[in-house]
C-alpha cells in the first residue's frame, strides 16, 4: 500500500504534488462544520416539527470527513514513503528495502522530531489510523504533519540508517541460525 512507482526527489517535490490534494480535504472539513453549525438552527426553525434525519446528516459528513482524511492520510504517507526510498537508494546505490521504507515512513510521520529506533520493528499502523480517524471526525487536516515529515525525510542521515538497519538484520539471522 506505501510503496507505489512515484519517484518523489525531494521535500518540496513532495509539498507540491500534495499541495493540490488538500483542497479536497479542507472542502471536507468545511462541509462538516458547516452540517454542524446548521442543524440548530434548523431545529429553532422547525419548532415542534420531529427532526429525525437532522443527525444522520451529521453522521454522514462525519463519515465523509474521516473517510478523505484516511484517504489523505495515506496518499501523504505514500508521498512520504517514496522520498525515503528515494534517499535510501541515493545513500547507498542499491534499491531499499521495503520493510525499512515502510518503518522509517510511518515513524517519520508519526512524530518527525523523534529519534528513529530501527531495533523495535513494529509499525504502528493502530495509531496511526487512530490518528486519522480522531483528526478526520474532529474536521483537523493532516497537511502540517505530512510538511514536518517530508522536511524530516530530507534531513536522514540514510547511509548511517541503512547500515544500522542491515547490521541488526545481520544480528538477528546470526542468532536465529545460532538457536
Amino acid at each position: 500500500m506505501l510503496l507505489t512507482d512515484e519517484r518523489i526527489t525531494s521535500a518540496a517535490d513532495g509539498k507540491r504534488l500534495l499541495a493540490g490534494e488538500a483542497d479536497v480535504e479542507a472542502l471536507a472539513g468545511d462541509i462538516q462544520r458547516v452540517v454542524v453549525l446548521a442543524v440548530p438552527v434548523v431545529r429553532r426553525l422547525a419548532r415542534g416539527a420531529r427532526l429525525t434525519r437532522v443527525p444522520w446528516v451529521m453522521v454522514a459528513s462525519s463519515v465523509v470527513s474521516v473517510g478523505v482524511a484516511v484517504r489523505t492520510g495515506v496518499r501523504e504517507l505514500q508521498v512520504l514513503a517514496s522520498l525515503v526510498a528515494y534517499r535510501l537508494e541515493q545513500a547507498t546505490g542499491a534499491p531499499s528495502e521495503p520493510a525499512l521504507v515502510k518503518k522509517l515512513a510511518i515513524d517519520l510521520y508519526l512524530d518527525p522530531k523523534r529519534t528513529l529506533h530501527l531495533a523495535d520493528e513494529r509499525l504502528r499502523l493502530l495509531r496511526l489510523t487512530r490518528k486519522w480517524v480522531l483528526s478526520g471526525a474532529v474536521g483537523r487536516k493532516t497537511s502540517k504533519r505530512a510538511t514536518r515529515a517530508l522536511d524530516a525525510a530530507e534531513r536522514l542521515d540514510a547511509a548511517a540508517l541503512s547500515a544500522r538497519w542491515d547490521a541488526m538484520r545481520r544480528r538477528q539471522d546470526e542468532s536465529a541460525s545460532g538457536s
